[in-house]
């Protein structure tokens, strides 16, 4: 399927990406038809402060049938898995307070637990989560850094992160999708790249589809935290569908100049820009590609 037949399949703008679909699409949620109040064990992070960058959110709800839950932390939301009403999940957080919200709904409503925490910990300058709202597909992160010898601010990304190459040599990071014991675990992600002293350049961040049989397309979304904390702090959410089976979708570049100023361009949403604004590589290049090579 293409993004031309996609467009024939529902209603899609472009504006944050709205979809709605003429048919339902089987995203492998559970949906639980008890009427009983759901309770929610927050046990993880404990209240207080903390000097970690990661931090596990775990808990349990008492609906086993509710898979997945909602986790929302500082307004960005992300379906996670539960075994058995279980759930646990490592999170970056971001310098100073984080907002930390676990929801799950079945017939009788929609119920929250919520927590905040501290973190003395420097400002994060590089988040990026990908996600998607379909289980049992792989929606792969693919991020392409700047060399560390590079002089050209200009020039394409050389170093690959992702999930057989989890860090480079600039300590850019990736952490895999692990749930459930699971190495890499398909489903609705969250995918996470972190960078704590990113080299000036452009970045360009992909995700790769890998649908599992009866899963026609999934609509991945990326949330994007540059700079966080500062007053340089960029927040940036891109959602794209995905809809052919090992095609690799340009969700966004991300530009970092001396002194800390951001440019983020994302294809799929943004005008296109005026020639000398961005590199030629960048405007003339494709938004979907065959594979996950630079």
């Amino acid at each position: 399927m293409t993004l031309k037949s996609a467009f024939l399949l529902g209603v899609f703008t472009f504006q944050s990406f709205t979809f709605a679909f003429v048919q339902e699409r089987q995203s492998g949620k559970k949906i639980s038809k008890s009427t009983k109040p759901i309770s929610i064990l927050l046990s993880k992070p404990r209240a207080g402060w903390t000097v970690d960058r990661m931090v596990e959110v775990a808990g349990k709800v008492s609906d086993v049938e509710v898979d997945p839950i909602t986790i929302n932390i500082n307004g960005d939301k992300y379906l996670i898995r539960t075994i058995n009403g279980e759930f646990k999940r490592k999170f970056p957080v971001t310098q100073g307070k984080n907002y930390i919200e676990v929801s799950a709904s079945n017939k009788a409503g929609i119920f929250t637990e919520r927590k905040s925490i501290f973190a003395k910990i420097p400002s994060l300058p590089f988040l990026a989560i990908l996600t998607s709202d379909t289980d049992n597909v792989y929606t792969d992160l693919h991020v392409y850094e700047p060399g560390l010898s590079e002089a050209d601010p200009n020039a394409k990304p050389t170093a690959h992160i992702y999930w057989a190459d989890t860090s480079s040599a600039s300590g850019g990071k990736f952490y895999l999708n692990e749930q459930g014991g699971n190495f890499d675990q398909p489903g609705y992600g969250p995918y996470l790249y972190t960078h704590s002293s990113p080299p000036t350049g452009i970045y360009r961040i992909d995700a790769n589809y890998w649908p599992s049989g009866d899963k026609a397309h999934t609509l991945s979304t990326l949330n994007l935290t540059l700079f966080g904390g500062t007053s340089n702090e960029v927040k940036k959410r891109v959602q794209v569908p995905l809809v052919t089976p090992g095609e690799t979708v340009t969700l966004a570049y991300v530009r970092i100049q001396k002194g800390n100023s951001i440019n983020v361009y994302v294809p799929a949403v943004d005008q296109k820009p005026k020639r000398g604004e961005w590199p030629e590589w960048v405007l003339d290049a494709p938004l979907t590609r065959k594979g996950t090579e630079n």
